[in-house]
């Protein structure tokens, strides 16, 4: 198995952030099948496979909004204001995917990407584990 960490700055906004150039660059000495699996090794991140570009992006992050209300009392308290909902977020986002790989490649459908769904904003850095298994 390879495996390396890579750092992506998600700034102060909640953010879904498309890794699916990072995971292909991850892949390029690989030109066999394998598994690639994208770890974010965080409580308050998950990893989705979703469309983006095209408003789904946006669509999601206000769909946690609506499930996971930054105003309702958490009982969960450091942080900004609300940041219990973030701790809450990987139980729907799970801090995980993993992808079949064919010849080096990733076999993303059509609009597919990879993403990181950030909603912490107190966290401006999130670390990714990207990891190959060769078939």
């Amino acid at each position: 198995m390879r495996s390396e960490e890579i750092q992506i700055r998600t700034g102060a906004d909640e953010v879904v952030h498309d890794l699916t150039r990072e995971c292909q660059r991850f892949l390029d000495s690989e030109n066999g099948d394998g598994l690639l699996h994208v770890w974010v090794p965080h409580a308050t991140a998950g990893v989705a496979i979703i469309e983006t570009g095209a408003g789904s992006d946006d669509d999601l992050l206000t769909a946690l909004e609506r499930i996971l209300p930054r105003d309702v009392k958490w009982r969960h308290r450091h942080g900004t204001p609300g940041h219990g909902r973030d701790h809450v977020m990987p139980a729907l986002v799970p801090p995980y995917a993993t992808i079949p790989v064919l010849g080096g490649v990733l076999t993303l459908g059509t609009w597919q990407s990879v993403c990181l769904v950030d909603t912490n904003v107190d966290n401006p850095v999130r670390t990714v584990r990207l990891s190959f298994l060769a078939g």
